[in-house]
């Protein structure tokens, strides 16, 4: 049995980094394109929705206004690279198991070959480590039967 990436994980993830990446979009027009081609005064009406109380410097205003559009705009886009590299990395996992052992990174493992089963996350988090490889139920379908096959071998 092969693992398959779990959908509503893939689903969940892919969520978030689409839509952190139109967040960096809408944060990098207004930083790169709106904000400097808005005049000082008519940037802080839009914003705060009345007009500036006398003697503001509506320079500083924009200026600030627009570091903080540059500062969401690569926060967001971090938050997209980090959120999706760890969808991608859980899309290209393969491992697969069957009755003699499982084959992991191209290579086959007989069941007698495991050293160390860890599975101190097994029951809070469904997760567990065989030698070191660590297999996720939330990511990956399939986790639950391969511990069954582990628990039936009493490994």
């Amino acid at each position: 049995m092969k693992l398959k990436l779990n959908r509503e994980y893939a689903g969940r993830h892919l969520f978030v980094t689409l839509l952190m990446v139109g967040l960096c979009g809408w944060f990098g027009y207004d930083g790169f394109v709106r904000y400097p081609a808005t005049p000082a005064a008519a940037l802080y009406k839009s914003i705060e929705g009345s007009d500036a109380p006398a003697g503001f410097d509506l320079e500083a205003f924009k200026a600030q206004k627009t570091k903080t559009q540059y500062g969401f705009t690569f926060l967001t886009l971090f938050v997209a690279l980090v959120v999706g590299s760890r969808l991608a990395k859980s899309a290209r996992f393969k491992f697969e198991f069957d009755d003699e052992g499982y084959v992991y990174r191209g290579r086959r493992h007989a069941y007698s070959d495991i050293k160390k089963v860890d599975r101190s996350k097994w029951e809070k988090k469904g997760i567990i480590k065989v030698n070191g490889i660590e297999l996720d139920s939330w990511h990956h379908l399939g986790v639950k039967e391969f511990v069954e096959k582990l628990d039936a071998l009493k490994v």
